[in-house]
Formats: structure tokens, C-alpha cells, sequence
């Protein structure tokens, strides 16, 4: 099968798969003039190689925010899970990378998507990376990704993006029992796990599920008090 040519994908309408495409490889590479040339000549923002990796998962995974912006502000989907379960959330957070990980929340990731992960069969995993057709690498959430990384500020940005610090993956392992005990990750997850969120942080989670990334733009339209407007945004 010549993978070169993009076809339907097996995966979902999200567009095309195909091997590695220039777009793909702009992304990964930071080539910021490289990717705008190839957008504006038509390519495809939402290309996934056979095991469906997006352009955005690669410009995610490289930590190289102005290719994040330029790939979601021309339409890449920002939620498309990989072989592996993983979306760009989870990629941006195991590079360590705050200002894409702000970027995809602003683009309306999710936060605690459904463990039912798109994933392809022990054959297809064995076939493509030559594993052990046992091994599994599903159900990681970003703050899993944010935990072994050991990064308590992204841990913080997606506890006010709604993040679940209670889910596990397919361990039955929580974030937290992926940090050192006394480190600030496991610090930060210990506050959370033991501390409600307050009525503020609760109320901003709930506008966002409920409008997305509308959220801001819409709330400053309500027919309600400068005051109550100014705690539901998000602004310190």
C-alpha cells in the first residue's frame, strides 16, 4: 500500500492519513514560514499518519507554540486522540510546555476527556512499532503528563481549566502517584486532592463547559452586574 498517497482515514472524519507529510514535519521542526506557505497553499491542518498523529501533536510534543497557534488558528481539531490514547494536551504537558498548554485550553482541550480511547488492536500496535503485542499505553490524562514531568504549574493550569486530579489511568494510578512524595508536584496534587475548589473556580469550569472557548467573549454580553462578569473571568 503506498502510504505516501493521503486517503480516507480509518480512524474518523478528521481528515486524511498518510505517512509523514511536509506539514507534519514543519511542525515537528518549528518551521514557522515552512508551515504558514503550506496552510496557505491549501494542505491539510488535520493530516494523521498511520498511527494517527496530528501536525499538532508534533509541533506539541517539540514544544513549538507559534506552530501550535498557526495549526489551531487554520482548524486543527484539538481533541484527536493518538494510537496510543494521547491527545495534544497530553503531549504538550510531557514536553513541559506552559505556553502550549495554554494554548490548547484556550482552543477548548479537554481537560479530563472519557477513557474510552480511540486505539487500534494488538496486531495493528505489533505491525507499526514492532511491541509487544501486551503492552498498553492508554488512559493518561495531561495531568499524568504534567506530574512525571514535574511541572506543579502545569498541574495548577489544568486543576483552573477543570482538570481531574481524582482519575486514573489504566494503572489505577492517580497523577499524584506519579511524583515524589514532598516534591512540589506532589505538594501541589496533595493541596488539590484535599481542598474543594472554591465557588469561583467551580462557576468558571462550568461556563467553560457549558460555551467553550466562547466562555469569555459571551459572558461579557450577559445582562448581569460588571461584578459578578469580572468573577466568572478568567483574569487574576
Amino acid at each position: 500500500m503506498d502510504l505516501t498517497a493521503a486517503r480516507p482515514t480509518f480512524y474518523g472524519d478528521i481528515g486524511f492519513w498518510a505517512d509523514r507529510t511536509p506539514v507534519h514535519e514543519a511542525a515537528s521542526l518549528g518551521r514557522v514560514l515552512q508551515l504558514r506557505q503550506l496552510l496557505d497553499d491549501g494542505a491539510s491542518v488535520n493530516t494523521v499518519t498511520v498511527d494517527n498523529m496530528t501536525p499538532l501533536h508534533d509541533a506539541c510534543i517539540q514544544d513549538h507554540p507559534q506552530c501550535v497557534r498557526m495549526l489551531l488558528d487554520a482548524g486543527a481539531q484539538v481533541d484527536v486522540r493518538n494510537i496510543h490514547g494521547s491527545t495534544a494536551l497530553c503531549y504538550a504537558c510531557a514536553s513541559g510546555s506552559l505556553e502550549c498548554v495554554r494554548l490548547l485550553l484556550d482552543h477548548g482541550a479537554s481537560v479530563n476527556p472519557s477513557l474510552t480511547a480511540l486505539t487500534a488492536s494488538p496486531l495493528h500496535e505489533a505491525c507499526i512499532r514492532g511491541a509487544n503485542v501486551n503492552a498498553i499505553k492508554f488512559h493518561e490524562t495531561a495531568l499524568h503528563h504534567a506530574a512525571k514531568v514535574s511541572r506543579p504549574d502545569l498541574i495548577e493550569l489544568l486543576v483552573e481549566f477543570g482538570g481531574d486530579v481524582n482519575v486514573t489511568d489504566n494503572l489505577g494510578r492517580k497523577a499524584i502517584d506519579y511524583t515524589t512524595s514532598g516534591s512540589p508536584s506532589h505538594t501541589c496534587l496533595q493541596y488539590y486532592q484535599s481542598t474543594p475548589l472554591s465557588l469561583q473556580q467551580l462557576s468558571r469550569i462550568t461556563l467553560r463547559e457549558m460555551l467553550g472557548t466562547r466562555a469569555l467573549q459571551a459572558v461579557t454580553k450577559l445582562d448581569i452586574s460588571q461584578r459578578i462578569i469580572s468573577y466568572l473571568c478568567y483574569t487574576r
